[in-house]
């Protein structure tokens, strides 16, 4: 699992490859991440727009970014957390992916939350070390 602290925002990350959504004969290689938010704050805070890039093992970039996480805009209370499943297709056996959450507090400004660069691989990397 990895984890960044940004202004007591908390965020875990856990990928998993997935091989039965995979077809490396195809160059597709499917990974799914739980993602874990947690506000350790004083005040509430609401997820409003996500940014994540994403990397191949070719050096090739993609941007996601867009309003909330999995169509919702989550609202944190002091101490709570909120936990969602995505994923990411790759046309490379492996990549990295990072990125930042935006929130809104109710005094209306804006705290942004690392997410922590997170390998992607998959037993088809050969670079890999066993």
């Amino acid at each position: 699992m990895y984890t960044q602290e940004t202004d007591d925002i908390t965020v875990h990350v856990e990928p998993f490859f997935l091989d039965e959504e995979s077809d490396p004969t195809e160059n597709h290689y499917v990974w799914s991440y739980q993602v874990s938010i947690e506000n350790d704050r004083s005040d509430t805070i609401q997820l409003i727009e996500r940014q994540w890039l994403i990397t191949d093992s070719h050096g090739l970039i993609h941007e996601v970014s867009g309003e909330g996480v999995v169509g919702e805009q989550p609202i944190l209370q002091p101490g709570d957390s909120f936990s969602y499943v995505s994923g990411t297709p790759l046309s490379t056996p492996s990549g990295v992916m990072l990125g930042r959450y935006v929130f809104e507090t109710e005094t209306k400004e804006t705290v942004e939350a690392l997410i922590p660069p997170f390998s992607l691989d998959s037993p088809y990397d050969s670079s890999l070390m066993n």
